[in-house]
């Protein structure tokens, strides 16, 4: 098990203290460090003044990231199961020619 260290993460100027398990601290600065890339996107492509629109905004591009890679993983995994099953068939067939 790993171990909780405290760290300090800001997001859109606001600071946020955390304590989180030693192995996720890249994780999470990576990812606040992206959410701040994206709301300074935003705010340099949309003429937005409030911060919680920026927010907004920008969890909506995030959870439509989220959703198209769910739908990519899944469609992907469903061809990946289709060649499996055919290999399996021409592997069966070919073990019972002998």
């Amino acid at each position: 098990m790993s171990e909780t260290i405290k760290i300090k993460l800001t997001i859109a100027n606001r600071l946020y203290p955390l304590s989180i398990p030693a192995d996720q601290e890249f994780f999470l600065r990576e990812s606040a460090r992206k959410i701040d890339d994206t709301i300074q996107q935003l705010e340099k492509n949309y003429a937005v003044r409030d911060k919680q629109d920026v927010l907004a905004m920008c969890s909506l591009q995030f959870a439509t990231q989220v959703e198209n890679y769910k739908r990519n993983a899944s469609t992907s995994r469903t061809y990946d199961d289709e060649k499996i099953k055919e290999l399996i068939e021409m592997i069966e067939i070919h073990l019972d020619t002998y």
